[in-house]
C-alpha cells in the first residue's frame, strides 16, 4: 500500500549528555562518547555486590559502564502541566522524561497548548523502573516478620515509593496525554528494541486514517539497571570491557544506555499548507517479525531483510537511492554479522552505502534505540554531514565485498539526502524507516478532502471503516482450560476456582520444553490461549500480527531484591555467618551468594552450589526458582506430549535465575 509522506515537525529528547536534540546532534557530530561508570546511587547498591569476574560471573554484571542521563533534575520543572506538581514529583523520573521530551517536540512543532486532535504513541520496555522496583521491594519487606522488617526498612528504605510507580508500562503515555492536553489519546507498546520505530509507524497510521492531525511518537527506557545489566549478561549479550563498538571485528557485546526520544509528526500536505517547518519527510516504514526461526535470541537475516524491503516498497523508492543507513548494530558479534548480511542482500545494487550506529556514542538505549538513530539522521540531513561511528576502524569480515562502508570519520553529504534507520528487537521484532531531507523526493500527495461535518479543528475525512470479523477465540481464566470453559462460567454460571496447574501442549512448540521451567506463569497462559485461538486457522506468515495486552510484572523485581538483600543486611549491621570458611584466595569484599535470613542472624551461602562437593547445605527456597521471581513454579510429571506448570513453590536446587525480558 502506498505510504503518504509524513513530515517530522518537532523533536524532543532526554539522552546521555544531551537534554535537547541539538545538543545530542552536536555530541554525535563531534565524535563524543557519552559512556561512563554508573553515577553514585544509580544502581541502589555498590557495584561490588553486583560485579563479577571471569571466574565468578553467575548472575553478575561485567561492568557498570553505560550511557546514563545526568543533570535532568536541574532542567525539569513539574509546573506548567495540567497535573498538580506534587503528583508528578512522587513518580519515577521515567514519567518526567516522557513529559519533558513530548513537550519539547510539541513546542518545536508550534503547539504550546492543549490540542483535541493530537495524540501520543509511546514505546516502553516493560521492565520495572527503579521506582517501581523500590515500591515492590518495600511491599515484600513490609510483609516479613517484625524482626526482619524493622532491621531492613530503615533510612531511605523506610519510605514507601508511590504505588503508581508500579504501572510504568502504559501509565506514562496516559499521564502525558492528560498533562499536555492531547485529545486524540495515547497508548504504549513494547516491541523490545524496535519499540520506538513501531511507535512511529503506528502514529503515521493515525495520521493516514484521519483520526489525528498531529502525533508524537518515540520511546523511553529507564529500567532498573541492575536487572538489565545482569539479565543481559546472562544472555551473553553485554560487553566485558564496557566498550560499545558496533561493526568492529573484536567487539564483545553491547553496552546499556537509557533515555527518551520523540518526534512530532504531521501529514506533509498539512505541514506545507500551514507553513510548519519540516525537519524531515518519512517516505515509508516496514515492520516484520522473524516468526518461527532459530530461537528467541537468534536474529533472522530473512526477517530483517523483509522489513527493509517492505519499507522501500511502501516508499516507492529503490534501496540503492539511500546514501546513509543508521543501523541497529549493537556491538554483539552475531547480531552485527546477521544485520550486515541482511543489508548486503537488500543494498546489493548499490555502489557505496555509508553506514553507522549511534550506539557507539551513547550505548544501546533499548526501546529508545530507533528514535535516537532517527534524531541523529535528522541532524545529518539538516547539516549535510554524515557523522562517524566510534571505534569501528577494523570492520567485520561480513562487510567485505559488499557496498556497505562503515563511516570511521565524518564526511560531507553531497547529492540527494535520503537516509534509512533500522531497529531490531529481542524476539524478532524488526523495523526499517526511510526518511528524506524536506526538499528532496517526489511531491507530496494532494491534501485529503475536508470532512463533511464542520468542527473547530477540522481534519481530513477518515478512511471508510472496514468491518472486522472475529473468527476464533481462546481463553484461559481461572482453572479453565479453554474458551468453552470460559463460556460456561460466564453464561452458564459454572463456578471456576484458581488455577493450580497450566497444561502446555508440547506438540508444535518451537523452543525446547525445558524452557518451560524458566517461564513465568502468565506467559504460559498467553501462549496456550493464543494457540487455542489459531488452531485450525491458516495464517499468512507475512500478514499476521500478534498483539498482547500487558503491563510490568512486579515479580520481575524479585531478582533485583535478592541481589540487594546482602547489601541491606550489611547496612543493617547484621554480621553474615556461614557454615564454612570461604576458599583461600577469595578476594576481600567479593560478593557472596545468600540463602535465607532467620531472625537474629543471617546465613551466607558460599560460592559452592548446594549438594556439590565441599558444601553440604540444603537448598534455600527463598533464593531458588525459575526466572522472574523466587518460587514461580515447577514442571511436574505429566502424560507424554504435555508438561504441567504447577503453581506450588519451587523446591529444587539453587540455579541461575534470570529476569524475564518482558512480562508477556
Amino acid at each position: 500500500m502506498p505510504f503518504d509522506p509524513i513530515a517530522v515537525v518537532g523533536r524532543g529528547c532526554v539522552l546521555p549528555d544531551a537534554l535537547d536534540p541539538d545538543t545530542f546532534w552536536d555530541n554525535v557530530a563531534a565524535g563524543r562518547s557519552s559512556l561512563s561508570p554508573a553515577p553514585d546511587g544509580r544502581w541502589r547498591l555498590p557495584l561490588r555486590w553486583a560485579a563479577g569476574t571471569a571466574d565468578d560471573h553467575l548472575d553478575r554484571a561485567w561492568t557498570g559502564v553505560g550511557g546514563y542521563v545526568r543533570g535532568f533534575e536541574s532542567v525539569f520543572d513539574p509546573g506548567g502541566f495540567r497535573i498538580a506538581p506534587e503528583r508528578l514529583r512522587e513518580l519515577d523520573p521515567l514519567f518526567h522524561w516522557v513529559l519533558y521530551g513530548v513537550r519539547q517536540a510539541l513546542t518545536e512543532a508550534g503547539r504550546d497548548g492543549p490540542s483535541a486532535r493530537a495524540g501520543l504513541v509511546l514505546g516502553n520496555l516493560s521492565y520495572p523502573t527503579p521506582g517501581g522496583a523500590a515500591f515492590a521491594e518495600h511491599v515484600w519487606l513490609s510483609a516479613q516478620r517484625p524482626a526482619v522488617r524493622d532491621a531492613l526498612l530503615h533510612g531511605e528504605l523506610r519510605q514507601r515509593p508511590a504505588a503508581r510507580n508500579r504501572f510504568s508500562s502504559g501509565l506514562p503515555a496516559h499521564l502525558a496525554a492528560a498533562a499536555l492536553g492531547l485529545g486524540a489519546g495515547a497508548w504504549s507498546l513494547d516491541a523490545a528494541c524496535a519499540s520506538s520505530l513501531y511507535a512511529v509507524k503506528l502514529a503515521c497510521d493515525r495520521l493516514h486514517d484521519g483520526t489525528a492531525d498531529l502525533m508524537v511518537a518515540g520511546a523511553v527506557s529507564r529500567a532498573d539497571p541492575l536487572l538489565t545489566h545482569v539479565g543481559f549478561r546472562a544472555l551473553a549479550a553485554t560487553s566485558r570491557t564496557g566498550r560499545s563498538r558496533p561493526f568492529h571485528r573484536e567487539a564483545d557485546g553491547l553496552v546499556h544506555g537509557e533515555g527518551a526520544g520523540f518526534v512530532a509528526l504531521m501529514r506533509l500536505s498539512d505541514a506545507r499548507t500551514g507553513g510548519v517547518p519540516v525537519l524531515g519527510v518519512i517516505r515509508g516504514i516496514g515492520l516484520s517479525n522473524d516468526g518461527r526461526g532459530n530461537g528467541l535470541l537468534s536474529p533472522s537475516e530473512e526477517g530483517q531483510a523483509r522489513a527493509m524491503r517492505l519499507a522501500y516498497a511502501a516508499a516507492g523508492v529503490a534501496p540503492e537511492t539511500v546514501s546513509l543507513v543508521e543501523c541497529h548494530a549493537t556491538g554483539t558479534p552475531v547480531g552485527d554479522a546477521v544485520e550486515a548480511r541482511a543489508m548486503a542482500r537488500v543494498y546489493a545494487a548499490g555502489d557505496d552505502v555509508p553506514i553507522g550506529s549511534v550506539k557507539s556514542n551513547v550505548g544501546h538505549l533499548l526501546a529508545t534505540a530507533g528514535v535516537a538513530g532517527l534524531l541523529k539522521v535528522l541532524g545529518a540531513l539538516r547539516t549535510g554531514v554524515r557523522p562517524a561511528t566510534l571505534g569501528a576502524q577494523a570492520p567485520l569480515d561480513a562487510l567485505t565485498g559488499t557496498p556497505l562502508r562503515v563511516l570511521t570519520a565524518p564526511e560531507a553529504w553531497s547529492g540527494p539526502r535520503r537516509a534509512a534507520v533500522s531497529a531490531f528487537g529481542f524476539g524478532g521484532t524488526n523495523a526499517h524507516l526511510v526518511v528524506d531531507l524536506a526538499d528532496e523526493g517526489p511531491e507530496p500527495a494532494a491534501p485529503r478532502p475536508a470532512p463533511p461535518t464542520p468542527g473547530p479543528t477540522p481534519g481530513p475525512a477518515p478512511r471508510p471503516r472496514t468491518a472486522v470479523a472475529i473468527v476464533a477465540l481462546g481463553a484461559r481464566v481461572g482453572d479453565g482450560t479453554s474458551a468453552e470453559d470460559f463460556r460456561r462460567a460466564v453464561l452458564g454460571g459454572e463456578r471456576r476456582g484458581p488455577a493450580t496447574a497450566i497444561p502446555v501442549e508440547l506438540t508444535g512448540l518451537c523452543f525446547p520444553p525445558l524452557a518451560l521451567e524458566r517461564t513465568v506463569r502468565h506467559q504460559l497462559l498467553v501462549l496456550e490461549a493464543a494457540r487455542e485461538a489459531v488452531r485450525g486457522l491458516s495464517l499468512p506468515r507475512e500478514r499476521t500480527m500478534v498483539v498482547v495486552g500487558m503491563g510490568v510484572d512486579p515479580e520481575v523485581a524479585r531478582t533485583g531484591a535478592r541481589r540487594r538483600l546482602p547489601y541491606w543486611l550489611e547496612r543493617a549491621g547484621r554480621e553474615p555467618v556461614c557454615g564454612r570458611t570461604p576458599p583461600s584466595g577469595t578476594p576481600p569484599g567479593s560478593r557472596p551468594r545468600w540463602s535465607r535470613w532467620a531472625p537474629g542472624r543471617t546465613r551466607r551461602a558460599c560460592t559452592k552450589r548446594p549438594g556439590t562437593a565441599g558444601c553440604s547445605r540444603r537448598s534455600s527456597p527463598a533464593s531458588s526458582g525459575p526466572s522472574g521471581a523466587a518460587g514461580n513454579g515447577w514442571v511436574s510429571r505429566a502424560p507424554a506430549g504435555r508438561a504441567t506448570w504447577s503453581t506450588r513453590r519451587w523446591t529444587g536446587s539453587v540455579r541461575s535465575s534470570r529476569p524475564s525480558p518482558r512480562s508477556t
